[in-house]
Order: C-alpha cells, then structure tokens, then sequence
C-alpha cells in the first residue's frame, strides 16, 4: 500500500498560556489571508488556522514527497520553516516587543502524532474552556469548510480533520459528554434574566477579563445583548473585547457613570473591594431605576455595605455556583472514557494518515 511522507506541524497560543485580554495580540484580522501567507512560505503545503475566543492555533502540513522519492527532510529544515512561521505570526499580528521577546515560551509546538492527539482532545472537548462544549466542534467544522473553499488546505489536512470529525463525533455520542452542557456564562444570565429581566435595551457592564468574564461575554454575544467591559486597565478591556465583542471603557470613567447601568456583572480576581458604598454613593443615591449587581468573584470584589443604597440588588456567586460546579462534575465523569477511546482511536489515525488510498 502507498504511503506518503510529510511532516505535519501544529504551532499554538491558547487561553491555557496566556491571558485572554492579551491573546488579540496574537490573532489574524483576515484569516483567510493568513493562511494564504503562511501557505506561500517555503515548503508549507498545506494551511489551516483555527481561531478562536480562545485560542490561535495554525495548523501546516510541508515536505510531502512519496515513499520512492529522495528524503531531503533534515532537522535543521525543520527548524527553518518554524522559524518562518513565527517571523510570519509577528508580521501578520499585533504582538508588541515584549510578546515577541517571550514568543518561544508563549507559543505550543507540535509534531506528528502529537499534533493528532491535540486535536483529537479538541474536536471531543476536553480542550475546551467548558469541557464538552458544542461550540468549539461546530468552530472546527466550519474552519475546515473555510479552508478547502479558500484552497489554503489539501489532500492531508483535510483528512486530517475529516477523520478527527468523525472520531470525535462518535466520541460525543458514546459518552454524552456534549449533552447538557452548561457555561459559567450561561447560568448566570438566566439568573440575571429572571432577577431582573434582560433585554437589548437594558445598560449591561461587565467588570473583568478572565476565563468567567469571557464565559458571561460568549453568553451575552449569544443573545445579542450590547455590554461596556472594563477592567483595572483599558489595555486590558480593550484586547478582550477584540475577541469577544463588547466595549471597552476606562475604570475611572466607570464609577463616574455608574448610574447610567441597569445590570452590572463582575467577575474578576482582585483581592479587595473594587465597589464600595463611598465609592458609588454620590452616584447612586439619587437614582431612580433599580441596579442589579451579580458578583462571580472570588474573593468577592463588591462590598456588602452598597445595599444600603435605594435600588440595589445585590447576588453573589454561591447561588450559581453550586449549579455550575454539578454541570463540572458531570463532564468530569465522562473525561476518563473520552480519553480512554483518544487512546484507542490515536494509533488508528496515525496509520490512516500514512496511507494515501485510504
């Protein structure tokens, strides 16, 4: 049976090691475009970029030669091309130096059967920031039309992520870990909805820019909610909202309008009181409508002492937690059977991959 020779590559940055306020900075305005750059590199193949809210990840495929022909690959050619890449990634985004001084410890680089492993946990959702989430999968699917419609993937990456589609849709069904999955975001606008009603009209802020906070911003897009995000930085806010919608505006400017919002959600991990009653006092007394706050944080960041304004209703996480952590718990169960069936189904894709008649 005829095999094919080829180095198949994955390069990535992901929410996992970096901040999600600072993963724009890595991200391709124009796709598209992106893969048609890294496609003309010397000796790239093949190209497939898979962006998302969570991570940037190039997939590329070079060297393809058949199994009679001269093997010119040589490790230090190897190099060379994810040296490429990476001078590619920079010219392409808006790394700062500071990114570009610290790339080869930011970025995750992956060969071989390593690169189908990774993808394999990524199409089951173990990758994900909510294990068995549905979304990630439908991303994956719709990234590998975009790529053969734009002609930037080949023989090998789609067959690559063909047959990862279809091991892991298995794999989904077999275990049930994609059923009833629910985000940190998700039960918490329902409670925020039910508390207080939610709809396009309502002032919404969101105070934070970590893993919760992109949880509730997903949820929010998902319903076409309009949100202002701010942080202890507008770098910050403003590099999350590149991502996932939102806009950013400075704290200070904030808490000098805070009347002006109808809900505000906070999730954040600073280790003091970031609203307080003298804080808002002067703005909320004279308030007319009522403010919904729900606080995710943990430490809390919003101090007891602001129900004593008119208006205020005050949440906290524990009446959502409680949900969230049981939803965790149940995909957790479920991750050792997935992992056991990658297991399997790893060596199996490694040696269709060699084949090229099958």
């Amino acid at each position: 049976m005829a095999q094919v020779n080829f180095d198949v590559m994955n390069t990535r940055v992901t929410f996992k090691n970096i901040p999600l306020h600072n993963l724009s900075k890595f991200t391709f305005k124009d796709v598209s475009a992106a893969c048609k750059k890294f496609k003309e590199l010397p000796g790239v193949d093949e190209c497939i970029i898979f962006q998302t809210a969570s991570r940037v990840e190039i997939f590329t495929v070079t060297n393809v030669e058949t199994d009679d022909s001269p093997d010119a690959r040589r490790d230090e050619a190897k190099g060379l091309v994810l040296n490429k890449i990476k001078d590619t990634w920079v010219s392409l985004s808006s790394l700062e130096q500071i990114d570009i001084d610290h790339f080869d410890q930011t970025l995750e680089v992956y060969k071989g059967d390593d690169v189908y492993h990774r993808l394999l946990r990524l199409a089951s959702g173990l990758d994900s920031v909510v294990v068995g989430k549905q979304e990630v999968f439908d991303e994956l699917v719709q990234t590998l039309e975009n790529a053969k419609n734009e002609g930037t993937s080949g023989k090998i990456l789609n067959k690559l992520f063909e047959s990862v589609i279809r091991s892991s849709t298995k794999m989904r069904e077999i275990t049930g870990i994609a059923k009833d999955v629910v985000s940190l975001g998700d039960i918490a606008i329902k409670l925020v909805d039910e508390k207080a009603g939610l709809d396009p009209k309502k002032k919404v802020l969101l105070i934070g820019t970590g893993e919760s906070a992109a949880m509730i911003a997903k949820t929010l897009k998902k319903k076409e909610i309009p949100f202002d995000v701010t942080s202890r930085s507008l770098e910050r806010a403003t590099g999350f909202t590149t991502i996932l919608s939102g806009n950013p505006v400075d704290f200070d400017d904030v808490l000098a309008s805070f009347n002006k919002y109808d809900i505000i959600l906070v999730a954040t991990t600073s280790d003091y009181f970031l609203i307080t009653f003298d804080r808002i006092r002067l703005m909320m007394e004279d308030k007319k409508k009522g403010t919904l706050i729900l606080d995710l944080s943990e430490p809390r960041t919003v101090d007891e002492g602001i129900t004593a304004l008119p208006g205020i209703k005050l949440l906290f996480r524990d009446q959502i937690f409680e949900i969230f952590e049981e939803n965790v718990r149940a995909r957790s169960g479920i991750v050792p059977a997935v992992e056991k069936i990658i297991e399997k189904e790893l060596p199996v894709l490694s040696i269709r991959m060699k084949r090229t008649d099958s």
